[in-house]
């Protein structure tokens, strides 16, 4: 599944820093199995590594990561080779994991396209920094699926019920509804990102304070316009149910965006695990 002999994760040591560079640029740098193996390895290698105090990662091209790459997922399991999806998805989920207790910083870079499983391996991880060029969504719906990669438990800390709200319609957020909502920590414009990774290369220790304020010196408040940020009240009026059944009616009207693909599979099965990882 999508190993094609090239190196699709490149990694480049500048002094304590690592940077990886996801490399599938006309994919979107979609995550194949290879990548996410590719991932897994250098996370661990550079956890291990004392040298190692802080990674960034970041995409080729226009994307940072548009999601996995499930057709080729699909084209497996269409092969009778459904052991391969499994083995996918057990690999993704496991790099969410390490990224989510990684024991040192970690900045993504998110200057493009952040879906599905982009978000996975960025959400988890400690500085999430957005630009104006940035394009967030879960949009798993859509697919008769439901928002997976951890989602549960990231969405359901979006203030209110914003966080269903993006699950179910698989609305498009930019960078800075982004930073408005918690997805992002910070707000960089693009230009200054040469300026950032070359300030961030110059730490010495495993300090996420340092790091932090390392970003803040290049970030911004960017204004939200006509934003989907907006209709917080809107999807705490109509998310405000206990059942998901009791919420699907009501969505057909404020709530246009919802995918009609999904049926309710999708709606059953988010809203329960979003709210069972309130607590």
């Amino acid at each position: 599944m999508g190993n094609d002999g090239v190196e699709q994760v490149l990694i480049e040591e500048k002094s304590y820093t690592r940077i990886l560079t996801m490399n599938r640029p006309r994919q979107l740098n979609a995550l194949s199995f290879q990548m996410i193996m590719e991932l897994r390895k250098h996370f661990s290698n550079c956890e291990e590594n004392p040298e190692v105090k802080l990674l960034i990662v970041k995409g080729k091209g226009r994307a940072f990561c548009a999601g996995g790459d499930v057709a080729a997922v699909v084209h497996s399991v269409n092969k009778g080779h459904w052991i391969q999806g499994a083995k996918f998805f057990w690999n993704e989920y496991t790099l969410n994991y390490i990224i989510a207790t990684y024991s040192k910083p970690q900045v993504s870079i998110l200057d493009g396209i952040v879906m599905g499983g982009g978000a996975g391996i960025s959400v988890h991880g400690r500085f999430r920094v957005a630009t104006e060029n940035t394009v967030f969504a879960m949009p798993e719906t859509a697919l008769g699926l439901f928002p997976d990669v951890g989602a549960s438990y990231f969405l359901s800390r979006l203030p209110g019920f914003f966080g269903e709200f993006v699950g179910l319609t698989g609305v498009r957020l930019d960078g800075p509804e982004m930073l408005a909502c918690g997805l992002a920590t910070h707000f960089v414009p693009s230009l200054r990102l040469n300026a950032l990774v070359e300030s961030l290369t110059k730490v010495e220790i495993s300090d996420p304070f340092a790091v932090c304020a390392i970003i803040d010196k290049y970030s911004q408040q960017a204004p939200l316009k006509n934003s989907a940020y907006n209709s917080l009240g809107d999807a705490h009026v109509l998310l405000s149910k206990q059942l998901a059944k009791e919420i699907r009616p009501e969505c057909r009207g404020p709530l246009k965006a919802l995918p009609s693909p999904s049926g309710p599979f999708g709606v059953v099965i988010h809203l329960p695990s979003s709210r069972d990882h309130l607590f």
